[in-house]
């Protein structure tokens, strides 16, 4: 996922934000961005822009950053009725912790560290969206098909 690029939607009317700053950072979330740019039920969607930001407490360092949620997106159900998602796309290895090892690696150590701070941005996150009436999704490679 060591790859990133501009996305130029095919429906520019439906971005919320600055349509010639779309950057995707992995295959991953342009394939997401394609999703939401061509499916129907997509009403509207971002990327990592400005009116989402997510403050939450590190577990690392004890204070307060800024989280920046991959995508937040407006869908019509099939009973015509709207609803509003905030999206972070992650493999799926970062959802859980890694696996305990008899001799503690500054590998494992980073990986602790990554799924901690990913556990506590995805809790503010889930907080953040249910207090605005969203919902907050993890989506990794095997819901995107990868």
């Amino acid at each position: 996922m060591a790859y990133s690029g501009k996305y130029y939607p095919r429906n520019p009317t439906k971005y919320r934000g600055l349509v010639r700053q779309i950057v995707w950072r992995s295959t991953w979330e342009r394939k997401f961005m394609k999703f939401c740019d061509l499916n129907k039920t997509v009403l509207a969607w971002s990327s990592e822009e400005k009116n989402c930001i997510v403050p939450y407490k590190s577990p690392i360092d004890g204070r307060y950053h800024r989280y920046f949620v991959d995508f937040w997106m407006r869908v019509k159900n099939k009973k015509g009725e709207t609803k509003e998602y905030l999206v972070e796309i992650k493999p799926e290895h970062q959802e859980h912790a890694p696996p305990k090892r008899k001799k503690a690696s500054k590998k494992y150590e980073q990986e602790l560290a990554t799924y901690l701070v990913n556990q506590a941005k995805w809790e503010a996150a889930k907080s953040y969206a249910t207090k605005r009436n969203m919902e907050f999704l993890v989506l990794n490679e095997n819901h995107l098909g990868v």
